[in-house]
């Protein structure tokens, strides 16, 4: 298998924006784990990231040297879905998702464009905690790339 491309401290990290309005759900820390084994985190980090689930954490350092511009926003979007999977977001977890961005090097507007992505994936489940995260990473790397195929294509 591939060595992931998204870190242990990637997980942790959600695992904070899960903990910021002071309890993380089950359906949340089930995201969160679900989704770094997809990835397919060593079972060590697994157990750590299954930890940090269950008692708060903070968010840490995030070490996105071996991350794209896709892989990054993809976090974000799973981060701000987590934040929606009680249907209520809260100044906290809006603040602690504001920091992830800027810890991910994410600027307001494609933010924005990732939540944009999340909502009409969400649209299409039939209820949150299937969340379809194969999806969401394909149309945000889908996106991504029309986009920068439209800002090389104009003159300057």
């Amino acid at each position: 298998m591939a060595k992931p491309i998204l870190g242990r401290d990637v997980y942790l990290a959600l695992a904070a924006v899960g903990w910021a309005d002071g309890a993380l759900d089950p359906e949340e820390a089930d995201a969160i784990v679900r989704t770094a084994l997809e990835e397919g985190l060593e079972l060590d980090a697994i157990t750590e990231i299954e930890e940090a689930t269950k008692k708060p954490v903070s968010m840490g350092v995030i070490d996105r040297l071996n991350m794209s511009k896709a892989d990054r926003l993809y976090v974000y979007a799973v981060a701000s879905w987590i934040t929606r999977l009680d249907g209520v977001i809260t100044p906290e977890e809006e603040d602690v998702l504001s920091k992830l961005g800027a810890a991910l090097g994410i600027p307001d507007a494609p933010r924005k464009h990732a939540d944009e992505v999340l909502a009409e994936i969400a649209a299409t489940g039939d209820r949150p905690a299937r969340f379809d995260l194969l999806a969401l990473r394909t149309t945000l790397e889908e996106r991504l790339a029309a986009a920068q195929a439209a800002r090389a294509a104009k003159p300057e």
